[in-house]
């Protein structure tokens, strides 16, 4: 089974309640209604009423997709007050705390906070600082985790893909420059999710322009300092590093360059050091090497909220309810 239609299973497995920030953009109806029709998830389409409305009747959808207005909702006066008491020492008074529950995106957020959706997906028309802030401020961290991040979930399920299957890369939208905790803290919290989603043992490889010492520089300090803080914080995982790209993902040159490795080439989870590398790593991996990029998908929330890419389709909305619904029926958002 390809990991994608893993993932679908497992959500129709377990069906949840995701909550959809801009439900006045086609696209969203377009993966909303197909996200019910597979039976993944039930949904509820946030936005202006008539014109969500228009957009479910024209594109044939059924009833049972639940519309919330923030301007009209019997929701929002209850939000409001909750709103209110979670951000009053940020100086947020009542009035700002109306104002800011009648924005899609932290409507949308405090529903899941206030346990009205099992989780929530924005991002389409927002953009990702947005999407990140309110969920942030709004569902907050989950008490175990450290740092909030983000991966990709990289498929090469193509014919010309060598090595087929699901990776994680990981953090390709968030944390700028994590230090050594940060970065230990993204490679434990990542091997999770990977976990969680694809049903597979977790294999980590920090990543470097270094293997095993073959270059002494302070980044690659960095590197080396991760892998032992994660292996200190999860002594059950099998990573390594400092490794380079090739050398984590190709077992000839794992066999070549670092025989010693626990992973001979096998890595499935991959760390970048900062995000300029993982950004243009994941770009590459997608523009050049046909792999199929789902994300930014957050983890170490309290509760799922994911971010998807203005530039998404309906069929990027479909498979990022998915992956909420399985990260919603593992009890919390993934890691």
């Amino acid at each position: 089974m390809k990991p994608l239609d893993r993932i679908i299973e497992a959500a129709k497995a377990a069906p949840r309640h995701i909550v959809l920030a801009e439900g006045e953009d086609p696209r969203i109806v377009e993966g909303a209604l197909r996200a019910v029709r597979a039976g993944i998830a039930k949904i509820t389409l946030v936005g202006d009423r008539k014109i969500v409305a228009e957009q479910l009747h024209a594109a044939g959808g059924p009833d049972e997709i639940r519309i919330e207005d923030p301007t009209s909702s019997a929701l929002t006066e209850h939000l409001a007050v909750a709103y209110h008491e979670l951000r009053r020492s940020k100086g947020v008074d009542e009035a700002a705390a109306a104002a800011a529950v009648r924005s899609p995106l932290v409507f949308a957020a405090m529903m899941v906070r206030e346990d009205q959706a099992d989780g929530t997906v924005g991002g389409a028309v927002a953009t990702t600082a947005d999407t990140v802030r309110a969920a942030l401020q709004t569902i907050g961290r989950a008490p175990d985790v450290g740092l909030v991040s983000s991966f990709f979930l990289m498929m090469l399920c193509a014919p010309h893909h060598e090595k087929k299957g699901a990776f994680v890369f990981a953090d390709c939208g968030l944390v700028v420059d994590p230090d050594a905790t940060g970065l230990a803290d993204i490679a434990v919290t990542s091997a999770r999710s990977y976990e969680a989603l694809s049903g597979k043992p977790a294999k980590v490889a920090m990543l470097s322009f270094s293997t095993a010492g073959s270059a002494a520089h302070e980044r690659v300090s960095k590197v080396v300092e991760a892998t032992r803080l994660a292996h200190t914080s999860a002594p059950g995982l099998v990573i390594d590093g400092e490794l380079q790209f090739d050398t984590a993902f190709v077992e000839a040159v794992s066999a070549a360059k670092a025989p010693q490795s626990a992973l001979h080439g096998e890595a499935n989870v991959f760390v970048f050091p900062n995000l300029d590398a993982a950004n243009i790593g994941y770009k590459i991996a997608q523009r050049i090497g046909g792999a199929t990029a789902i994300g930014p998908i957050l983890q170490g929330l309290a509760k799922p909220a994911n971010d998807l890419s203005r530039g998404c389709n309906a069929d990027d909305v479909f498979h990022m309810i998915a992956v909420t619904v399985v990260q919603a029926s593992g009890g919390q958002s993934t890691g």
